[in-house]
């Protein structure tokens, strides 16, 4: 079998919409076909066997979750793995914030059994631990779950689904937390993981759920957001939609700057009669008033993101153009997005800096620039960085001040391409 065949067995389009089953698609964006996101290489003379799987993005007309259009394999996806949680102040706030969250509003004590879902190296988990919680992960990484398990939070290095819950419920007794952080919108069987979910909650257990927010996506025409890994994109309409379906109930919501845009969604079980609060229904009926449920309010987004499509390359090529040497801020998912997404390459940009080593010394999959560590960057400076981790930009800018006093710039992708200097951040 040639490498093209094989790439196309790891691959299947959508066709029925994984939270209500019905198959009447609004088609919104194609990007064609992409390389996945974190699938870093090493440096090579050729990349022509490197895969490439075509990305878009389509809305259900029934509950309106948007979906990528096609589905690549998790086990190509997940079992090695470079995505590593970071440890930016930006997170690590936000991470005290959800495990305050999950103690006040679900009645979290000390002893409590906290499962996490996708739990990476156990940064999350950890903030659980200190506080008298008992922890376990679970993430189908392997190479994560190892180092997770090195550091001292115990991890299995699994998908989870209905079998792997009874197997944890077994061994450890029901759980008062299951948490899912940015992994939930990564499952194409939703329905498999919620029947985990039942099987392992105690009665009056708590199922949190970070996602990103479609409505933050749209505003923000944050395109980067979409990729292979990816798979859906939830209103809080879709989410009480596939909840309800699969007898649980969506009791809280709260709406988030962290990663563009999210939710953090709290649900329960009916039985356990906990009141549905009144953030739920005010970002329903916002989303009804944005024109979500209809095709109409997808249009200006497919608009902005033909302009920045066209105005951020023309941008870096402009500044390249005038002698000015642009590199990458941040080799993540979404930066990688960015690049392939806008036809920008090593012609446009020099290398990418970022602080995960599993990524120093490889290049970016599609665009094949280099990646280099912030120190190699600090001795080999750019004129201009273009900031693909845009969503920690204040964060960002205040660490990077002595590089802005410097007559250093930062080019900002979105809403709107903008270069930023130190005169702009005073």
């Amino acid at each position: 079998m040639n490498a093209a065949a094989d790439h196309e067995e790891n691959v299947r389009p959508v066709t029925r919409c994984r939270v209500c089953g019905a198959s009447d698609w609004q088609e919104i964006v194609s990007f064609g076909e992409v390389p996945l996101a974190n699938a870093f290489l090493a440096p090579a003379a050729s990349y022509e066997d490197e895969p490439a799987y075509p990305l878009g993005v389509i809305s259900c007309r029934s509950c309106r979750l948007m979906s990528v259009t096609h589905v690549v394999d998790p086990e190509v996806l997940y079992r090695s793995y470079s995505y590593v949680t970071s440890d930016s102040e930006t997170i690590t706030r936000h991470m005290e914030f959800v495990a305050a969250t999950c103690r006040e509003r679900g009645g979290l004590a000390p002893g409590d059994l906290v499962v996490e879902l996708g739990s990476n190296t156990g940064q999350q988990l950890a903030v659980f631990a200190r506080d008298g919680a008992r922890v376990l992960g679970v993430d189908p990484a392997r190479n994560l779950a190892a180092v997770a398990n090195e550091r001292g939070t115990p991890t299995l290095p699994e998908f989870f689904t209905a079998a792997t819950a009874e197997i944890v419920r077994r061994s450890h007794g029901p759980a008062r937390l299951v948490l899912g952080r940015h992994v939930f919108a990564h499952i194409d069987d939703l329905a498999g993981v919620l029947a985990g979910v039942h099987a392992l909650l105690a009665p009056d257990g708590v199922f949190a759920v970070e996602v990103p927010y479609a409505v933050d996506l749209l505003e923000k025409l944050a395109f980067d957001t979409i990729y292979h890994e990816h798979l859906s994109y939830f209103l809080v309409r879709t989410l009480d939609t596939l909840f309800t379906r699969h007898g649980l109930s969506l009791f809280d919501v709260e709406r988030l700057p962290v990663h563009g845009g999210s939710l953090l969604v709290l649900v329960g079980r009916p039985e356990a009669g906990r009141p549905v609060t009144h953030a739920v229904s005010t970002l329903i009926e916002a989303e009804k008033r944005a024109e979500l449920g209809s095709d109409a309010g997808y249009r200006e987004f497919v608009r902005g993101v033909r302009a920045i499509r066209e105005e951020l390359p023309a941008l870096v090529r402009s500044l390249v153009a005038e002698g000015h040497r642009v590199a990458g801020y941040g080799a993540s998912a979404k930066g990688t997005t960015i690049l392939n997404i806008c036809g920008l390459g090593p012609a446009e940009v020099a290398y990418c800096t970022d602080t995960t080593s599993l990524k120093q010394g490889k290049v970016l999959p599609g665009t094949h620039i280099p990646v280099r560590s912030p120190e190699d960057a600090r001795a080999d400076p750019p004129d201009v960085y273009l900031m693909l981790a845009w969503n920690y930009a204040e964060e960002i800018l205040r660490k990077e001040a002595e590089f802005l006093r410097a007559g250093g710039r930062f080019v900002l992708p979105f809403p709107k391409p903008v270069i930023v200097s130190a005169d702009s951040v005073r």
